[in-house]
This record gives C-alpha cells, structure tokens and sequence, in this order.
C-alpha cells in the first residue's frame, strides 16, 4: 500500500483488515505486505483516500 502525505492515522484501515496486517503506532502505519491478499478492504474504508494499492 502507499500511504499519502495526508494520512490522519486514524485507524480506519487497521480497524477493517480481515487479516489485521496493519498497525497505527505513533502516526506511522505499518502494513504486513507479505501476507496481504490485496482485497483492498482498508483502502474502500480510508475516509480521505490516503491509501492506494501499490502498482
């Protein structure tokens, strides 16, 4: 996933994630890319459009 400048750390994506591949900690995210199945669940549920899927 990329992360964009605007990210508020929120938490939204952390709180949708089937696999709970990624953690807000100290306004970082911190996603499980090798575990990631794409279903792009935490990208749909990011309320500013922060994240999008790595090409």
């Amino acid at each position: 996933m990329i992360v964009k400048d605007w990210c508020s750390f929120c938490g939204e994506c952390a709180g949708v994630c089937p696999k709970n591949l990624i953690i807000v900690k100290e306004y970082n995210l911190i996603f499980n890319d090798e575990e990631c199945k794409d279903c792009e669940i935490c990208v749909k549920a990011c309320p500013i459009k922060a994240l999008e899927k790595e090409e």
